[in-house]
């Protein structure tokens, strides 16, 4: 039986990531493997190459035979010539210091609600104001009728 190291083909039509497995040369390029011994994602950046380096000595000193893509994997990990992924970020830290650089979560807070208030008031007050100037409007005219009135009758 031959057997390869090759690479599984999985992930998405335009988004591929592959795993490099030990399986019989006569398997589909998807089929079952006999052993998966690492990973490669070629579009993250940098690439990432996860291969278990003990485990891919053993099998290619039981014969198998690595194709010329997983050699050049293999000659990567071994030279060490690997680039790290920086580390990202959590995104609470960039929230935390977003807000130390706009001033404090409290004034920020204070200032927004202060506003939505007194919008609110100045606008309650408006409404009120003007609900009394009716009134006292529609009161004069009330009055000055029942005037008129009470001085027909003295007379």
């Amino acid at each position: 039986m031959a057997v390869k190291i090759r690479l599984k083909r999985m992930g998405k039509i335009r988004a591929p990531f592959y795993r490099v497995v030990v399986m019989d040369s006569r398997t589909k390029r998807d089929g079952r493997a006999i052993e998966e011994i690492g990973k490669y994602h070629p579009t993250e950046e940098p690439s990432l190459i996860d291969i278990d380096m003990e485990r891919a000595a053993y099998w290619v000193a039981n014969g198998a035979q690595p194709t010329e893509a997983v050699a050049r994997l293999l000659e990567v990990v071994e030279s060490g010539n690997l680039k790290v992924k920086d580390a990202k970020t959590p995104k609470k830290d960039l929230y935390e210091a977003a807000l130390a650089a706009s001033g404090s979560e409290e004034e920020q807070h204070k200032a927004v609600t202060a506003k939505k208030k007194a919008d609110k008031k100045a606008a309650d007050e408006a409404a009120s104001a003007k609900a009394a100037e009716e009134a006292a409007a529609a009161e004069t005219a009330a009055e000055a009728p029942a005037e008129a009135d009470a001085e027909t009758k003295q007379d």
